[in-house]
């Protein structure tokens, strides 16, 4: 074949002859040279451009490297596995099955604060009339998550007011509803009731309602009219 492709292949063929030491003459026997210069000649015209056009890049190289990487990784686990490749294979599918029910049980993963542990109160004391102001104004408007947490801190707030509780910076939700149980066993459960609702309104991610707000706002109209135990709490004012 005639043409520029004629060129570099003589030149490969002569590189590649270079390396055994003899180069073609064009004209009788074979001319004979020493090894070393012949492989020096062979490797400088072998590393010529024309001979590296159609060479993978270096991406191609890596992604080639990888799937042989995983081709070894399968082979070793066909080995390693009963059934040999179909094992492999069917334990690959039932995993990605398994994984797609557990999503679509679930749903997206996400991340949510603890549903217990924060602090009732903010940075600003307000008196119960004033959180009970706040939570009326908050269900006038459908905010029923924000009513739910008012009302709860109006509740909290009255019982230190009447000095059931021993005001507490810091204290939780939980930990008001089980000090206020002792000195009002009656409306223990209800108490405790509540403090999960304003946990779960404020660390669950949870959304409030009327009826939820509703049932806070009548437990803290009663426990304004109880009168606390004796034995849990002698000689407290009301």
């Amino acid at each position: 074949m005639s043409g520029t492709g004629g060129a570099p292949t003589r030149a490969a063929n002569t590189a590649r002859a270079a390396l055994t030491g003899r180069l073609p003459a064009s004209d009788g026997p074979p001319v004979t040279v020493p090894r070393g210069p012949a492989r020096e000649e062979a490797e400088r015209e072998l590393s010529r451009p024309m001979y590296h056009e159609h060479d993978p890049n270096l991406l191609q190289r890596a992604m080639n490297r990888f799937w042989t990487w995983v081709g070894d990784l399968f082979d070793a686990a066909s080995g390693a596995t009963p059934g040999g490749t179909p094992g492999v294979i069917a334990i690959v599918v039932f995993a990605l099955l398994l994984l797609a029910f557990l999503w679509w049980r679930l749903g997206t993963p996400r991340r949510l604060p603890a549903p217990t542990g924060g602090a009732l109160f903010d940075d600003r004391p307000r008196t119960a009339a004033e959180h009970r102001t706040a939570a009326e104004a908050h269900a006038a408007a459908g905010r029923w998550t924000e009513a739910v947490q008012e009302r709860m801190r109006a509740l909290v707030r009255s019982l230190e007011e009447r000095t059931l509780l021993d005001p507490r910076p810091g204290r939780t939700a939980d930990e008001a509803a089980a000090e206020a149980a002792r000195a009002l066993p009656d409306h223990a459960p209800r108490l405790h009731a509540a403090a999960r609702a304003f946990d779960d309104v404020t660390y669950g991610g949870r959304t409030a309602d009327a009826q939820g707000y509703a049932d806070l706002r009548d437990l803290d109209l009663v426990l304004e009219r109880t009168r606390p135990h004796p034995a849990a709490h002698p000689g407290t004012p009301v």
